[in-house]
């Protein structure tokens, strides 16, 4: 049998030269795809803030006073007059009963103590007691907190200046603004990400990654902790394009 060597050379060599095209376009693909995702994988991370103010709805106000006695059943008497007193006020002035609550009361007898300087104190027993009022109706509480001295007129010696006395205001309705806030935070970081993406001769992509930093809550300042500042921050990143 006689073999056309030279008809086979050809094929040969059209195989192959389809074989290098074919490689060429190939390496050429993948080039230009590593050049894309190189591309698709520019970004930038930015940040948006969303604030809100809002009325606490929740005020928590611990009244608390001290009385003094030397006869320690008379001390007893004498806490039990001035809360009942403290209840009536509040009563009268709007606030509801099932919004009051009271404390045991803290007794000190004077001359058990091993400290202190040898001065015989003019009462041997002091008591502190608090009535705390828990309430939704922050205005008619705070009206009353305006109307207290009318039960300093009538003996009463409070404590107001400590820090357990102080009122305490919440905000308790924090899941209702959550997504607006949401909302409003991520249009913030878009804006931000455009102005970056603009400044960078970029164009602006979708969003790679996310994420919502914690609400914080805290008093607009402190003659009005009963406003309250909400604030958010969320993080994103966005994909960068020529």
């Amino acid at each position: 049998m006689k073999i056309d060597f030279q008809h086979s050379n050809v094929n040969a060599l059209i195989l192959g030269l389809f074989i290098c095209v074919g490689l060429s376009v190939l390496g050429y693909q993948l080039g230009s795809a590593a050049i894309q995702y190189k591309q698709f994988e520019r970004s930038v991370t930015v940040k948006g803030l969303a604030e809100k103010e809002m009325t606490a709805d929740v005020v928590i106000w611990p009244i608390q006073f001290t009385a003094a006695n030397n006869d320690l059943e008379g001390l007893y008497n004498d806490v039990d007059r001035n809360t009942e007193k403290i209840k009536a006020f509040l009563l009268l002035k709007g606030v509801s009963p099932d919004a009051i609550s009271f404390s045991t009361p803290s007794i000190v007898d004077k001359s058990a103590q091993q400290w202190g300087n040898d001065a015989r104190a003019e009462f041997r027993y002091s008591a502190t007691q608090s009535v705390t009022v828990y309430s939704n109706n922050i205005g008619i509480v705070r009206n009353v907190m305006a109307e207290l001295s009318e039960l300093g007129k009538q003996g009463i010696v409070f404590t107001g200046d400590s820090y357990a006395a102080q009122p305490e205001y919440i905000f308790s309705d924090l899941n209702a603004i959550k997504p607006a806030m949401i909302e409003e935070a991520t249009k913030n970081a878009r804006v931000v990400a455009e102005k970056f993406a603009k400044d960078s001769d970029s164009q602006l992509g979708k969003i790679k990654n996310a994420s919502q930093g914690q609400f914080t809550i805290s008093s607009r300042d402190r003659n009005t902790p009963y406003i309250k500042k909400i604030r958010v921050v969320s993080t994103v990143q966005y994909y960068l394009s020529d």
